[in-house]
């Protein structure tokens, strides 16, 4: 078999949702199944600029294909007034509006669409939804598309132009139940071939989880972030977007209201930093056994964001073994900690504080919940099943398309 995903970035430098999973899933491919992987990305690194960071051409990267072709244009600066006032109302934009909005994000990447056009395979596989080598793509292709839209509900996703995007893809990948649910209320994909997937979690006790891997910044197994108070952490993109401005605020109140040796450490990318604060630790992008030991040690991971369409970081904790604090309002999040019993949720800083103070104060408490969380990842998204589940679906997706050729 020999699939293509097209993504808009790509590379183990890369930390973000999307791109994640798709070079996950890339990989696993080659190494479990011996399939023939291409990637047709662009060049870019930062999804705030687009701008070409690495060089055009060919390169192997887990024994994936890799084919990088530079963008014509990134995110121009006009964006933002344009987006801010768009998403605002977002079933009231125009088509044109929504279609300038779209170039005007970027990537904008010509060269990327025709090399899909002309590229000849099995299946093409889109993630996510949300970008232009998706939305203006996927209707060119010749072979068997399948889009992975990890989607939630976010203002961008009612403008006018996604309706045709999800109506092109022959079938549809969802990582929840939410997710899916999502799509079909906003989109006519009863007739479309779908697979509820989730994402494969690596387990930290396998030492290729645990050891080895280098984070995005190139630090290696130095000095680790993880302090010797007890503490709770968050790990991903450190941006007002992903909810760490709030939970940075939340934790402050809560040091005020609970004075002690707690402290809060967040970890990854920094792109909003909250205010400074004696009991806050922002220490950036940290190393694979970092982040395991960062996992393990805490006393709850908590995601703060209410737009996840998976959340890896709450899957891998709960592969550590320890409990979770999710925002209310992300339905993926959330419908994760009710299948699981493995974590609790908060809705304002009320219940985050009892959630943190019964979490913290109460060990077997968070043992409990952390191994409840550990069974439903083992039982789910442990790699052989996601990969298995997976290549049988997109062999079904491509005889389905061969048949509907005839």
């Amino acid at each position: 078999m020999r699939i293509a995903f097209v993504v808009p970035r790509y590379g183990p430098a890369i930390i973000g949702g999307a791109e994640t999973a798709a070079r996950l899933l890339a990989e696993h491919l080659v190494t479990r199944k011996g399939w023939d992987v291409d990637v047709l990305t662009t060049c870019a690194e930062d999804f705030v600029t687009w701008e070409d960071v690495y060089p055009p051409g060919e390169e192997r990267i887990a024994g994936v294909r890799v084919v990088r072709i530079p963008s014509a244009a990134g995110r121009e600066l006009s964006f933002h007034p344009l987006s801010a006032a768009l998403l605002a109302d977002p079933t009231s934009a125009s088509i044109d509006d929504a279609e300038r909005w779209l170039d005007l994000q970027g990537p904008v990447a010509p060269d990327l669409a025709d090399a899909a056009e002309a590229w000849d395979g099995d299946a093409m596989v889109f993630y996510p939804y949300l970008y232009w080598p998706t939305v203006r793509v996927i209707g060119r292709v010749r072979v068997p598309t399948i889009l992975h839209p990890a989607a939630h509900d976010e203002p961008a996703l009612y403008l006018p132009i996604f309706p045709a995007v999800f109506d092109a893809a022959d079938a549809l990948v969802f990582q929840t139940g939410a997710e899916r649910h999502l799509v079909e209320s906003m989109f006519p994909v009863a007739s479309h071939h779908q697979l509820l997937l989730g994402l494969g979690v690596d387990d930290p006790d396998d030492p290729p989880a645990a050891t080895g891997a280098v984070s995005a910044d190139g630090r290696g197994d130095g000095p680790g972030p993880t302090p010797d108070a007890p503490f709770l952490t968050c790990l991903g993109r450190i941006d007002d977007h992903k909810g760490t401005t709030l939970l940075a605020a939340y934790f402050a109140r809560y040091k005020e209201r609970h004075p002690g040796p707690l402290r809060l450490v967040l970890a990854g990318p920094v792109v909003e930093a909250p205010p400074p604060h004696a009991d806050i630790d922002v220490v950036g992008p940290v190393s694979e056994a970092d982040k395991w030991d960062l996992l393990s040690g805490a006393a709850a991971v908590v995601s703060p964001s209410p737009w996840e369409a998976f959340s890896l970081v709450v899957a891998e904790a709960w592969s550590a073994r320890t409990p979770v604090l999710v925002n209310a309002g992300c339905a993926a999040t959330v419908e994760h900690c009710r299948r699981s019993g493995g974590g609790l949720r908060f809705d304002g800083y009320g219940e985050f504080e009892v959630a943190v103070d019964r979490l913290v104060g109460d060990e077997a408490f968070g043992a409990t919940l952390g191994a409840r969380g550990r069974a439903y990842v083992d039982a789910h998204f442990r790699w052989p099943v996601i990969v298995d589940r997976y290549a049988a679906f997109v062999e079904a997706v491509v005889v389905r398309g061969a048949r509907t050729q005839r």
